[in-house]
């Protein structure tokens, strides 16, 4: 059995995270494990930036959004020889298994240490919902509400003023965040890189909408659609409409997680804890349906998720 576990956040930060740092440490203490945080993901692993975790370092960390331990991208690891250094680090220690936290790169990092004969488990942590075999991620949730809660916002000054308000979401190339949030903020429209964008639709259904009677419109697009400030310029010199764009930026990752990924993230790093402890190692666990599950990481890194298309044609029936 393990006596000594090492935990790191890498990729961008999610909400949730420190929930899954506090549940992990403080199983692994329960089962009589030690646990070692990583600094900055695995640029603090090739320099050597651990510290040792117990039960109050974890304290009061549940409800903070980010990440206590940092999060960093690290060019060296990508080598053979910064991967050794990161391995001879942790194993000076007597750190014998390690999970990841993080979304595809950082999973990708984490199959390579599996490749070199190292422990190690993986949770998603990423707002994007874009990795495959798990219904949703971890920060995922939060992010959506700080959307949904903004859309909110915006359509009370929308309404006043009989204006389109464009709305851009995280997701260079997942659309996962504005359909969800689109739905459930009762957009008219949805844009997503997933899915061909035709301008010249976009604006006959606005004018449709006004001249059906609707006195504004809310449009939630992707980032990774294209250039939404333009966007909105060519929607105000086509239809005449007052048009105004609001992007969302980093606020979209910032916050204190949800109640739904405080619980995802605790049950998670429970699971992950005891597969470690178990032997178990290049499983990433997720959740499908409600239930807990485990995937290959290299196939949750090398398999695409798609976005759920039965959502997206509810929101375009809705939104009439």
């Amino acid at each position: 059995m393990l006596k000594k576990i090492a935990v790191m956040t890498s990729g961008g930060d999610s909400p949730g995270m420190n929930a899954a740092i506090r549940a992990l440490v403080r199983v692994a203490m329960h089962e009589g494990v030690e646990t070692w945080g990583i600094y900055d993901g695995y640029s603090g692993m090739v320099e050597d930036r651990m510290v040792k975790l117990d039960s109050r370092a974890v304290g009061d960390i549940i409800q903070r959004g980010g990440t206590i331990l940092g999060t960093a991208r690290c060019e060296e690891f990508r080598t053979p020889e910064g991967r050794a250094k990161g391995l001879e680090n942790m194993r000076r220690r007597g750190i014998e298994g390690l999970v990841v936290i993080g979304g595809d790169g950082s999973l990708t990092g984490a199959t390579l240490l599996v490749k070199e004969g190292f422990p190690v488990v993986g949770l998603p942590g990423t707002i994007d919902n874009d990795i495959w075999g798990t219904d949703y991620t971890i920060g995922f949730d939060t992010t959506v509400n700080t959307v949904v809660d903004a859309i909110n916002k915006l359509r009370d000054t929308a309404s006043a003023h009989g204006r389109v308000i464009v709305i851009e979401a995280m997701g260079r190339h997942s659309g996962w965040i504005a359909m969800t949030a689109g739905l459930a903020g009762g957009a008219e429209q949805i844009l997503v890189p997933e899915m061909a964008v035709s301008i010249e639709d976009t604006i006959a259904k606005l004018k449709q909408s006004r001249a059906s009677g609707k006195k504004y419109s809310i449009i939630v697009v992707a980032e990774g659609v294209g250039n939404t400030a333009e966007l909105g310029k060519r929607i105000e010199e086509e239809t005449g409409l007052e048009t105004r764009v609001s992007i969302l930026g980093h606020i979209q990752r910032g916050g204190s997680p949800s109640v739904f990924d405080r619980i995802l993230a605790s049950t998670l790093a429970e699971r992950a804890v005891m597969a470690l402890l178990s032997g178990i190692s290049g499983v990433m666990f997720g959740s499908r349906n409600g239930a807990v599950v485990s995937i290959d990481m290299e196939d949750a890194i090398s398999h695409k998720k798609t976005l759920d298309t039965s959502l997206f044609r509810l929101a375009n029936l809705l939104a009439q």
